[in-house]
């Protein structure tokens, strides 16, 4: 492959004014997955001069065995001959790529170029890909395994963790999923990162632009009657709903799932949601959801301890709160169902946003259980929804914002040093979760701070 980028710019012009210019002189792809092919770059080719030019040659250097493809104004390469671009117009040249397995687990560099021959000149635009092998799973049902670090894998389509089966996944995987991807877990998934190497579930578009865009996927969807998950060090981004437990119309159990330092952001829908399940949740963090943050339905058994919730949507206009937790599921006008909430406590949690309630609680069994309470928490919220009830609002605040470093451009829910959010937690609570999201401890200062980041103070 190296030989393919040994082209050379040719001789010089006699003439300047016979030389195209070009929008780019690189054009550089983001990792590009092998087998699979990249998206379609383009740039332009513009003829400055009040005469038209005849380019006699548009070809990748590398020839048929590059693994670059071009198409120049609808003609396929990967050579085009006797072109003619006319006076003081442009035109547009399309590239992709597709790279053959490459047998490394990092990323490799795979170069070519576009040369360009006029009448009286040679020149030409780089290539530039960054090739990545992948363990590719398309439409999968599997069975007990074990993932590692090293190639990311890539999944199509859908994955299924089949019934009494379990997926251990290690520190530092990278799972990418194409556009509708979704996991499917009926049997058990044991998430085990690290805060050094958390394990990182995300779309497959790695373009930059597409760091923040939900939706490129659906999500994680953990099945009635599956096991008791243990997901750890982990970060969902870039889905639809990034975490979501249980189903209707099934005598099997909702899913059980531990949640320890966990990151959900950009979901075009919720962040977690459940039907019915229940979840013990220490220091996660959700950011950035079209809907829900947190939508709990058909009531469950849920724990959450130095949470931040942090929903500042900007895409549309968000008319649900971040957090909304119900006794029911309505399947349709004529259909609600109920069951009990046996517990909904959120302890030392952050819940904010851009509305002005971003909490809701929705009872409609009025002899059922409807279990929740919230402890040492700041909530985005109008006191008469908690004053004068110690029953469910233990030391509640409101009054400001919690402090947090940045919103936008990168967010970071990290406390300020003056932030009205740090000390405010209870200690008891605290010492449940002695560490933070970052593995700093809580404990060292004797107060600490709400939500999942605790601040450090300056030596």
């Amino acid at each position: 492959m190296a030989g393919i980028f040994s082209c050379s710019k040719g001789p010089a012009l006699h003439d300047r004014d016979e030389m195209l210019e070009f929008s780019v002189d690189t054009l550089v792809f983001d990792t590009v997955f092998t087998t699979v092919g990249s998206v379609t770059r383009h740039f332009k080719v513009f003829n400055r001069h009040p005469n038209d030019m005849v380019i006699r040659s548009i070809r990748l250097a590398g020839g048929p065995e590059s693994p670059f493809r071009i198409n120049v104004d609808g003609i396929a390469g990967p050579e085009i001959r006797d072109y003619t671009l006319r006076a003081n117009d442009s035109m547009f040249v399309f590239v992709e790529v597709t790279i053959d397995p490459l047998e490394e687990d990092n990323p490799l560099v795979v170069p070519d170029s576009i040369v360009f021959i006029t009448e009286n000149a040679r020149q030409d635009v780089n290539l530039l890909a960054w090739g990545q092998d992948v363990h590719l799973l398309d439409s999968v049902t599997i069975t007990t395994r074990t993932w590692t670090s090293g190639k990311p894998y890539l999944i199509y389509n859908s994955l299924l963790v089949d019934t009494g089966q379990v997926l251990t996944i290690e520190e530092g995987v990278q799972i990418y999923l194409h556009r509708f991807s979704t996991i499917y877990v009926a049997g058990t998934l044991l998430v085990k990162g690290t805060v050094e190497n958390p394990v990182v579930f995300q779309g497959d578009r790695l373009e930059t632009m597409y760091r923040d865009i939900p939706g490129q996927w659906n999500g994680l969807y953990f099945l009635n009657g599956s096991g008791e998950h243990e997901l750890e060090n982990m970060v969902v981004r870039n889905a639809s709903s990034g975490i979501h437990m249980g189903n209707l119309f099934t005598g099997d159990p909702a899913p059980r799932i531990s949640l320890r330092n966990v990151i959900i952001e950009h979901m075009t829908y919720s962040g977690l949601s459940s039907i019915g399940g229940t979840v013990r949740a220490e220091n996660l963090l959700i950011t950035d959801c079209g809907r829900y943050s947190i939508l709990l339905t058909l009531g469950g058994d849920y724990h959450f301890l130095h949470c931040t919730v942090a929903n500042y949507w900007a895409y549309t206009a968000r008319s649900t709160p971040a957090v909304l937790i119900a006794d029911h599921y309505r399947v349709s006008d004529d259909q609600v169902l109920t069951a009990d909430l046996v517990a909904a406590e959120f302890g030392n949690c952050i819940i904010d946003g851009r509305k002005e309630t971003e909490l809701g609680l929705s009872r409609w069994n009025e002899e059922g259980l409807f279990g929740y309470r919230f402890s040492s928490c700041y909530l985005k919220a109008p006191p008469d929804l908690f004053a004068n009830d110690p029953e469910h609002f233990e030391n509640i605040f409101t009054d400001t914002d919690p402090g947090f470093v940045s919103l936008y451009d990168p967010p970071d829910f990290t406390l300020l040093p003056e932030a009205f959010a740090r000390d405010k937690g209870d200690w008891e609570i605290a010492q449940q979760v002695p560490f933070d999201l970052a593995g700093n401890s809580r404990l060292v200062d004797g107060a600490p701070d709400l939500g999942a980041y605790e601040t450090i103070p300056e030596k």
